[in-house]
């Protein structure tokens, strides 16, 4: 009999068994390739595991293919929004409107419960944009994404880039920490798995940025530290990824650029929410999407 209790014990347990995965994870799963509409009915299955609703885009630069599971329905970003704050804010550096070497003054008032690098730069020189970009995206830092909002003219300024990147869909209303909190039918701070794959591939393989922009932007994704068990722990050793999570009660996101050697990078976006189960089996949901992205690029 189907059991969501063990199916996601199963996947939590592979996950704890193979230890933390600080980059690239340990599946060998990509040498064996999944069959046709394998791929969409095991998400499925995932997401009913979950109890949750789990929204996956997979986009394939090499082919161009694009499969998924609720692909085009609207979910909360959570800390993935970061990603277009960060991209816009080195688009007006690109436009002159901005200085990566200018600092930001950090005051207590701006500090919020979850501040890992901010907190650490009261009553001094402040921090630089730069400074406050990777804290951003490498540690996820609430405070440095508030005063980069701030700094980039408020939540209108941000979801104009985002039109300005084809985006059609993602919304910005309100801050951190209230950005994160999910109340039923609304769409405020939403986006779609596929149009922030489109973000994603639009910041960092098109010409949105500068060379020197798009080279920051992915050093940073490359360099995050939150996202240890969730997509990475699925792909195979040795696969670069670069990826920006979220996270709230009941929500696990992460999305990301993959690279497998030898052939042109995937994206993968993956939203999970209202699921029941504990962070760590959330974070397995993901880990077998990836697992699973990554037998598709086997096939």
């Amino acid at each position: 009999m189907f059991s969501r209790r063990n199916v996601l014990a199963g996947l939590a347990g592979v996950l704890i068994a193979g230890g933390a995965v600080p980059l690239a994870g340990r599946s060998p799963a990509a040498a064996v390739p999944l069959m046709e509409g394998d791929f969409e009915r095991r998400l499925k299955t995932l997401e009913t595991a979950s109890g949750g609703r789990l929204g996956v885009a997979f986009v394939d630069k090499e082919t161009g293919a694009v499969r998924g599971h609720r692909l085009n329905e609207r979910f909360l970003m959570c800390s993935t929004f970061k990603l277009l704050l960060v991209g816009a804010v080195l688009s007006q550096v690109d436009s002159g409107k901005e200085r990566l070497d200018r600092r930001i003054m950090i005051r207590s008032e701006d500090i919020l419960e979850y501040a890992p690098v901010t907190r650490t730069h009261l009553d001094g020189p402040g921090m630089t944009v730069s400074e406050l970009c990777d804290a951003a995206m490498t540690l996820s830092d609430n405070t440095a994404a508030n005063l980069l909002l701030d700094a980039l003219g408020g939540a209108e300024t941000l979801i104009a880039f985002a039109r300005s990147l084809g985006d059609p869909v993602t919304r910005l209303d309100r801050k951190e920490p209230d950005l994160n909190l999910m109340v039923a039918d609304d769409i405020r701070d939403t986006t779609t798995p596929a149009a922030m794959a489109a973000d994603l591939d639009a910041l960092i393989l098109g010409d949105r940025l500068s060379p020197e922009m798009r080279h920051r932007l992915t050093k940073w994704l490359i360099g995050n530290q939150t996202g240890a068990h969730r997509l990475r722990a699925g792909l195979p050793h040795g696969w670069k990824i670069g990826d920006k999570t979220g996270s709230g009660v009941g929500i696990a996101n992460d999305v990301a650029l993959v690279w497998p050697p030898g052939r042109a990078p995937f994206l993968l976006s993956v939203y999970l929410t209202g699921a029941t189960g504990t962070a760590v089996q959330r974070d397995a949901v993901l880990a077998e999407t990836a697992r699973l992205a990554a037998r598709i690029v086997a096939a």
